[in-house]
């Protein structure tokens, strides 16, 4: 997120009169100091932006939904800056709720009222008959759903709120993200794969080739690409398999650096019932057996490649080996796989 603007007084000056007019309900003045904020936003300091995120998120259960949003993507920008996320995240995700609650109901009505390609949020207002067709509620909720998609990115970039989100929270936000996409045939993926990022998961990868086996472990990682780079990186490069190594770059854009550069592809991903993995996917898409997820690697059918990097570029991953499986061990393990399908 980026806000640019010339103005030179003190963001937390801006910050101040906006939770004034917030809790006096005097939206003029709001949608004025709103407008400050994001005008004086790349001249803040970091202490300001760092004590903004929490006292902007604070207000978001009393504003109405247009500048709700606005100022919800205002909270993401000042935690992709340094503002402590876990005290952001519950007001952003209970915006982010009654958004895809809204969009599903607008998906709903636009279908029972005669169906057609969705308008467009990014074109501008909506029109008076988009308005009278679906109610202004669903239209909101339609209409402001990417910028609650914005907050929410930036809010699942940190380890913190991810492993602190409440399993049955992110079922719900992860379910009716599901109804809207299957509705609008819209692809929120962002906010989709954010939702379903692994951290400190277990991953047993079994290289079917060389009969070997190792006890990985997970974290932060966006897509499946990034998996499939980091697997490489940390058996070949490693030593533990032959076969080509990431670069010392490809990998590190993969972990933490910016950037993205071109690899090439090692593996064949396979599931234990024999199901190819795609690198489109994510590592969710690995099956669970026996409490870990299992992966097969075999030989690549055909050579692939794309740009190494991260789906989430301000989301750090990691791939770390824990140990090597014994000979027996994994033996057991390739016994109850599946050939390539």
């Amino acid at each position: 997120m980026i806000f640019t603007g010339k103005g030179r007084e003190r963001f937390l000056d801006a910050v101040a009169g906006f939770e004034t007019a917030v809790r006096e309900r005097d939206g003029e003045r709001a949608q004025r100091l709103l407008q400050a904020m994001y005008g004086r936003f790349d001249r803040a300091e970091e202490h300001e932006l760092v004590a903004a995120g929490p006292r902007l998120a604070a207000l978001l259960p009393d504003m109405p939904e247009g500048p709700r949003a606005l100022t919800a993507v205002a909270v993401g920008a000042c935690v992709e800056r340094g503002a402590d996320p876990t005290l952001c995240d519950l007001y952003v995700f209970q915006g982010l709720a009654g958004a895809l609650a809204s969009a599903g109901e607008f998906c709903e009505r636009w279908e029972a009222t005669g169906g057609g390609d969705l308008p467009d949020p990014d074109a501008g207002d909506p029109e008076p008959a988009v308005l009278e067709r679906a109610g202004q509620d669903a239209v909101l909720g339609w209409w402001l759903l990417p910028r609650w998609e914005m907050a929410s990115v930036a809010m699942l970039n940190r380890p913190a709120v991810r492993t602190a989100l409440e399993p049955a929270l992110r079922t719900g936000l992860l379910d009716a993200v599901r109804v809207v996409q299957e509705a609008s045939g819209h692809d929120f993926k962002c906010l989709h794969y954010s939702l379903l990022v692994l951290d400190d998961e277990p991953l047993l990868a079994l290289h079917r080739p060389t009969g070997t086996g190792y006890l990985l472990r997970m974290t932060g990682i966006g897509d499946t690409f990034q998996l499939h780079t980091l697997l490489a990186d940390v058996l070949i490069g490693g030593g533990h398999v032959s076969g080509r190594a990431p670069s010392p770059q490809e990998a590190a854009v993969c972990r933490n650096a910016p950037g993205q550069v071109p690899t090439t592809g090692t593996f064949n991903l396979v599931t234990p019932g024999g199901e190819w993995v795609w690198n489109e996917g994510t590592p969710t898409d690995i099956p669970v057996v026996d409490g870990v997820r299992v992966l097969v690697l075999d030989p690549p059918p055909y050579e692939r490649g794309w740009p190494a990097g991260r789906f989430f570029p301000g989301m750090a991953g990691d791939l770390v080996l824990e140990r090597v499986l014994g000979a027996d061990e994994t033996r057991q393990w390739l016994g109850r796989c599946a050939p390539p399908k």
